[in-house]
């Protein structure tokens, strides 16, 4: 699809409500398809988070040494303080009427996105990858409970499905996307409270209550994971799915419809998690490897189908949210292809991932953790630079000039870039992959360079588990933004380009 602002189709004819498939890329949306109210955001964010897997954070969490309690705490901080920053990025949404990574623009010119726009395609098609996964790994495991075959074939077969699936409803587009998952909440909702009924004989509440508390650096350390692996995952998409909301939406009605839908399922699921993992060590270290499919070994065998079919929707959901967002970020670099088009290339890129991970990586954990921490740091820093530029601004966006190098956005916004690439490598020097250095990870092994010359102990040391490289990197970036940037943002409201570049 051209990237340009107009429309091609008469006026009041919704472009992306036409046929089957949403015919919108990266345009503006019109103002007669702009009919969504913030209430509407409960259901995308609800869906893509009601997922069993949330649990396995239980597990995740509690590896860092920490009590159940030190845990929890740290869990509901994390999941509501991150989706609360997703909220802040869905305003932009409404005010410009485009992807996340258009509106970025504003903040590092319209040429300048490409470099926080790679990364967010990194991190989209990361995600989708990792739920796909989770959704083989799970297949396998409950197929090899109820006596049927889990060997290659299998798992073949399952990852072709579960792709296909996700593929498809991301070619539909935003309508479909948007009543898919207002349909598999109720399913995916009622099956997780069935299998909590299930499993709370399990939980020991004096083994959990018995687990010792952790030192300060390692529930730093949980924290971080928490908000990576939650809220600033979902981070670089947030206004893919305000960008329909009616111009007069309330900006404070956003953030809190975003934030409650994303945290008010994961905040029960993982401290359900908490108990379950706190409870039995066999369950704590299963997750590690399968953490779908180690949850399902819990229960009886009448129960395992649909669990397994509910479980790998859930995934699916997610992963549906990812490859649409990941599409419209290929688009918004510049490849002039259709949205679809752009959903079948990640849908390639998907499926290879699944399949090496499935088949040739050594565990599921390893990579994942550091997926979450290496791209966590440049993503947490461009977060921090949009929600300072989203907070700054008083007015909408000049919508044009977000597709034009020439506009009051400019080519490049230096600031902007100079603070995402400076914040990137003061925080990869304080963040280590926390999960056994093996062959999976060690090519990340050059992290946490400055641990030691800033006395932190090194990379051996109790505060290289914290990963203060995330929380730094996004506060510095924020800080950086709001004074240094704040008097070219009013210029680019008040004045022109020439304005803009001249200073006044």
């Amino acid at each position: 699809m051209c990237e340009s602002v107009g429309m091609s189709t008469p006026e009041g004819v919704p472009t992306a409500t036409r046929g089957l498939v949403e015919t919108q890329g990266i345009d503006i949306i019109a103002e007669s398809e702009r009919t969504a109210e913030p209430k509407d955001l409960f259901w995308p964010w609800f869906a893509a988070n009601v997922s069993v897997f949330g649990m396995s954070y239980g597990s995740f969490i509690l590896g860092f040494g920490i009590s159940f309690w030190q845990a929890t705490i740290v869990a509901l901080i994390g999941i509501v303080v991150s989706f609360g920053l997703c909220g802040i990025i869905a305003i932009a949404g409404k005010r410009g009427s485009a992807p996340t990574m258009v509106l970025s623009r504003a903040a590092f010119g319209v040429q300048g996105q490409k470099l926080p726009g790679v990364l967010s395609w990194l991190v989209s098609i990361g995600w989708e990858t990792v739920l796909a996964i989770l959704a083989t790994l799970a297949t396998a495991t409950v197929f090899n409970q109820l006596g049927w075959s889990s060997g290659t074939a299998t798992k073949l077969i399952a990852i072709a499905v579960i792709a296909a699936m996700i593929v498809a409803a991301s070619v539909a587009g935003y309508h479909t996307i948007m009543k898919m998952q207002s349909i598999l909440t109720w399913i995916t909702g009622a099956v997780t409270v069935l299998y909590m009924i299930l499993t709370v004989s399990d939980i020991d509440w004096a083994t959990v209550s018995a687990m010792p508390s952790g030192t300060g650096q390692q529930v730093t350390g949980a924290l971080v994971m928490v908000m990576t692996g939650f809220g600033l995952g979902w981070i670089n998409i947030a206004a893919d799915w305000s960008r329909y909301q009616r111009r007069d939406a309330s900006g404070g009605q956003i953030v809190f419809w975003n934030t409650f839908g994303g945290s008010v399922a994961p905040m029960i699921l993982v401290i359900f998690g908490l108990l379950l993992a706190g409870s039995s060590e066999d369950l704590f270290n299963g997750i590690q490897n399968d953490p779908i499919g180690t949850l399902a070994t819990l229960l009886p065998i009448w129960v395992l189908i649909p669990f397994l079919i509910t479980a790998v929707l859930a995934l699916v959901s997610g992963a549906v949210l990812g490859i649409y967002s990941s599409g419209l970020t290929l688009l918004s670099l510049g490849f002039r292809i259709p949205r679809w088009s752009a959903a079948f290339i990640d849908g390639i890129i998907l499926t290879a991932g699944t399949i090496y991970v499935v088949f040739f990586a050594t565990s599921f954990l390893n990579p994942f953790q550091s997926f979450l921490i290496t791209l966590g740091v440049p993503l947490a820093s461009w977060a921090g630079i949009l929600i300072a530029d989203i907070l700054t601004r008083k007015r909408d966006y000049d919508e044009v000039a977000l597709f034009d190098a020439t506009g009051r956005y400019g080519a490049f916004d230096w600031v902007s870039i100079a603070t995402m690439i400076g914040a990137t490598v003061i925080g990869w020097g304080l963040v280590i992959n926390t999960f056994n250095w093996d062959e999976s990870t060690s090519f990340m092994n050059w992290q946490g360079y400055l641990l030691g010359p800033l006395g932190l102990g090194g990379r051996d040391g109790t505060w290289a588990y914290a990963n203060l490289g995330v929380l730094l990197s996004l506060v510095l970036s924020f800080l950086v933004t709001l004074v240094a940037r704040r008097g070219r943002i009013r210029r680019q409201e008040e004045g022109t380009y020439a304005q803009v570049e001249a200073g006044r």
